[in-house]
């Protein structure tokens, strides 16, 4: 697989480990030749951006807000900036030939919420959480919690003193984070396992000595698991996976599993799904869990 394409469903980020297990090395090389992949240290690569950004941000004085802000600090994203987001004081004036490419946001920021160029972590997890859809806005507070940049219990405790037109969707992603999510991909399946009502997922639940599947519903009984690319490419992952699946289907566990391209671009698909699981649980007819697309299809 291409190098860049492989980093876009690593999140954005990721070790050299990482990409070689989908990639091999000579691609890499000739990915950041071409600039396709940028190598930000020693070990480790991004997606182009985060230059284009700055210099944007440097262009307007203004300062690296939402997505740009968290690709800058070197979290996953569900989707690489379309643009860079620059956020400038209320009473600036500028010209639409300066704002091309910009997503430009008039804000007045407080000082102790920006670090030079861009925002610190806990303003960029609560703008994010504020503006952005909750998927992509809880892949960046749960990378934002495995990084160690921002604390749970204060990033909720900022959130309930935001601005009441953003608190509840801050509040929101506050709760939801975990960081025990383990990728992006992970994130954003979670996120639509959170909008099915009576289903409450965790991530990476030990069960027993079986494993530790991506989402548990412990008091369903259910493993949703996000089968990516990156581990299932090969004939002993293949291996190892069914006799995975098959010691937590025998161990009373139902399972269920999403692709990459499920979760990204099907989210209905995957929300309907999960949907119809918990309501066979729980004696509900079939097409009260099943949106009508899903319903004529099991028509």
């Amino acid at each position: 697989m291409r190098s860049d394409r492989a980093l876009e469903r690593l999140g954005g980020v990721a070790t050299t480990e990482r990409l070689l297990r989908v990639t091999s090395r000579a691609r890499l090389q000739l990915a950041v030749a071409r600039g396709l992949v940028v190598r930000d240290a020693r070990g480790r690569y991004s997606l182009p951006g985060v230059d284009e950004a700055l210099r944007a941000a440097n262009r307007l004085s203004g300062v690296l807000v939402e997505d740009s802000a968290a690709q800058y600090l070197g979290w996953q994203l569900k989707h690489p900036p379309r643009s860079p987001c620059i956020a400038v004081p209320r009473n600036r004036h500028l010209t639409a030939d300066r704002t091309a490419g910009v997503r430009v946001r008039f804000r007045d920021l407080d000082p102790d919420d920006v670090n030079g160029l861009a925002t610190r972590p806990m303003e960029t997890v609560l703008r994010c959480a504020a503006w952005m859809p909750f998927d992509e806005a809880l892949v960046v507070a749960d990378d934002a919690l495995r990084s160690g940049s921002v604390i749970q219990e204060e990033l909720v405790c900022r959130a309930h003193l935001e601005p009441v037109r953003f608190r509840s969707r801050c509040v929101r992603v506050a709760e939801a984070a975990d960081v025990r999510a383990e990728n992006a991909f992970e994130s954003v399946l979670r996120a639509i396992a959170l909008s099915v009502p009576g289903l409450h997922v965790e991530p990476q639940v030990w069960l027993g000595d079986i494993g530790r599947p991506d989402l548990v519903d412990q008091q369903l009984g259910i493993v949703v698991e996000a089968d990516s690319f990156e581990f299932h490419g090969r004939r002993r992952a293949l291996k190892l996976d069914c006799e995975r699946y098959n010691a937590f289907v025998v161990d009373g566990w139902l399972v269920i599993r999403f692709a990459w391209e499920h979760v990204m671009f099907r989210p209905d698909y995957v929300r309907s799904v999960l949907a119809a699981l918990v309501a066979r649980l729980s004696g509900q007819p079939l097409g009260h869990a099943l949106g009508p697309a899903a319903q004529r299809r099991s028509a």
